[in-house]
C-alpha cells in the first residue's frame, strides 16, 4: 500500500470565518484559506546551517503537523516516549505535546503535557502520532489527536475541553486538520468514525455529524461560491462531497479519486481542485450545484496527482510535486492542459508553498527546493540543514518574510 498521510486543510480567508485575522497570521494548515499561499515578499532563495538561518529550536518531540503563527507567538503540536525517538519503547510511554514559542527568537514559553486515550496503533508509519495541524480563531486553540479527541485550550495552554469523535485506529494513523466556520470546529473522522464532525466552540458539544468519510486523510475545504454562500468540501475514496458548514446539510457529490485521499483541496473564484491518487488524476468542479454534479458541474480533468501532497494556485496554473512518482507538475486552471510534468529529486509529504513568487517544496529527506511559480519548471535553489537528518514531513509556513520549517527534531526560521 502506498501510504497515505495527513492532510490536508481548511477556512477561507473572509470576514463570515472565525479566522479572519492579520495578514502575517498563519491560523491553520496551509495558512490563509487553506490555500497554501503568502503576501510576504523578501523571503530568501538560498539558506543552510551558517546562512540565513534566523534561530533553530529543538523540539520536545517528533510530530508531522505544521506549525501555525497567531501574533508573536508560533504553536505545534509534537510527541514523545516512543516511535520515532525511541522506536523500542511501548506505546504506553506515548504523550501529547502542544508547545507554545515566540517568534522572534524560537524560545518556547510553554509546554502542554497531554495523555493519550490509550490503547493507541503500536506503530504508525512514517507520520507518528502528532499529524493534524492546530487552528486558532485568535482566542484558543484548537487541537485534533485523532483516537484521543479534539482540544480546546487557551492561549496560555490551560485546556478548557475534550471531546471524543471516534475510536478507530490505523497504521498510518491520524493526519486530517480541524477547520474552523463561525461557532464550530471541523473535523474529517475518516479514520476514527468514518464521519465529518462538527463541535461548538464554546460548549465542546456536537453540533452535527455526517458520515460516509471513506478513506480520506485530507483537511476539508471552506469554498466561497459566486452566489457568495459557503461550501465544505472534502474529497474521499470515489467522491467529492459538500456540505453546509452551518448545519452539515448534504449539497452536492461529485465523481472523485478512485483511491484514498489525502490531498487536500484548494479552490479559486468558487471552483474547487483535487488531485490524488495512484491512478494520478486531477479535477476541477464548480461549485453551488446540488445533487450529482459529475456531469453539469466537473469542468475538466487531466491525469496529474499525488498521493499526499497538495497543490498551490497562482496566475492560472496549478503547483505541486507529486511524492507518488517524485514528479514535479504544472496544469493550466482553464482548461487542464499540464504545462510541465517535470522528474523531481526528492520526495515531499509537505504541501507545497507559494510566496514572493516563487514554490517552496519541502522534501522528507533531501531539502526544500525552490522553484519558480511559472508554467515553465524552472528550479532555482536547494537548500540543506546538515545538521539534521531526520525526516521532514511537515508543510512550511511563511510568516513576517520567515519561512518557518519543522522537522522531527527542530524547528527553524529561515529569513534575510
Amino acid at each position: 500500500m502506498i501510504r497515505p498521510l495527513f492532510l490536508v486543510l481548511f477556512v477561507s480567508s473572509i470576514s463570515q470565518c472565525s479566522l479572519s485575522t492579520a495578514n502575517e497570521d498563519w491560523t491553520q494548515f496551509r495558512g490563509p484559506g487553506g490555500l497554501g499561499k503568502s503576501d510576504s515578499k523578501n523571503l530568501p532563495t538560498d539558506w543552510s546551517d551558517s546562512q540565513n538561518l534566523a534561530w533553530k529550536t529543538k523540539l520536545p518531540g517528533a510530530g508531522s503537523s505544521s506549525p501555525i503563527s497567531l501574533g508573536d507567538e508560533i504553536f505545534l503540536t509534537c510527541y514523545s516516549g516512543c516511535g520515532e525517538a525511541n522506536p523500542d519503547a511501548s506505546v504506553d510511554n506515548l504523550m501529547l505535546h502542544l508547545v507554545c514559542l515566540k517568534k522572534a527568537d524560537g524560545q518556547i514559553k510553554w509546554k502542554k503535557d497531554i495523555a493519550p486515550s490509550l490503547p493507541e496503533s503500536k506503530r504508525v508509519r512514517d507520520h507518528g502520532y502528532a499529524g493534524p495541524t492546530p487552528a486558532t480563531d485568535g482566542k484558543s486553540i484548537f487541537v485534533f489527536f485523532g483516537k484521543s479527541g479534539v482540544f480546546k485550550f487557551d492561549l496560555k495552554g490551560n485546556q478548557i475541553w475534550n471531546t471524543k469523535v471516534g475510536d478507530g485506529l490505523h497504521g498510518w494513523g491520524c493526519g486530517t486538520s480541524p477547520v474552523l466556520f463561525e461557532n464550530l470546529v471541523i473535523v474529517n473522522a475518516s479514520v476514527e468514525s468514518q464521519s465529518l464532525v462538527a463541535i461548538d466552540k464554546e460548549s465542546g458539544k456536537e453540533a452535527w455529524r455526517q458520515s460516509g468519510m471513506k478513506a480520506s486523510w485530507n483537511t476539508p475545504h471552506l469554498v466561497k461560491t459566486k452566489k457568495g454562500d459557503f461550501e465544505l468540501v472534502v474529497s474521499v475514496k470515489n467522491e467529492i462531497l459538500a456540505f453546509d458548514p452551518s448545519n452539515g446539510k448534504s449539497l452536492w457529490t461529485c465523481d472523485g479519486i478512485k483511491d484514498y485521499v489525502c490531498p487536500s483541496i484548494i479552490s479559486e473564484d468558487g471552483t474547487i481542485y483535487a488531485i490524488g491518487g495512484r491512478e494520478s488524476r486531477c479535477l476541477a468542479i464548480e461549485t453551488g450545484g446540488r445533487g450529482d454534479v459529475s456531469e453539469s458541474h466537473l469542468k475538466w480533468e487531466a491525469k496529474a496527482g499525488a498521493n499526499v501532497s497538495s497543490p498551490v494556485a497562482f496566475n492560472g496554473h496549478l503547483y505541486w510535486v507529486s511524492d507518488r512518482n517524485t514528479t514535479a507538475y504544472c496544469v493550466r486552471m482553464k482548461d487542464g492542459e499540464i504545462m510541465y510534468r517535470e522528474r523531481f529529486r526528492g520526495q515531499p509529504y509537505a504541501s507545497t508553498v507559494l510566496a514572493d513568487g516563487k514554490l517552496y517544496v519541502v522534501t522528507r529527506r533531501g531539502g526544500t527546493f525552490v522553484l519558480a511559480a511559472e508554467p515553465e519548471f524552472k528550479q532555482l535553489a536547494r537548500n540543506r540543514f546538515d545538521g539534521d537528518s531526520t525526516q521532514f514531513n511537515a508543510s512550511p509556513i511563511v510568516v513576517d518574510s520567515k519561512i518557518i520549517l519543522r522537522s522531527n527534531q527542530y524547528l527553524y526560521c529561515v529569513g534575510k
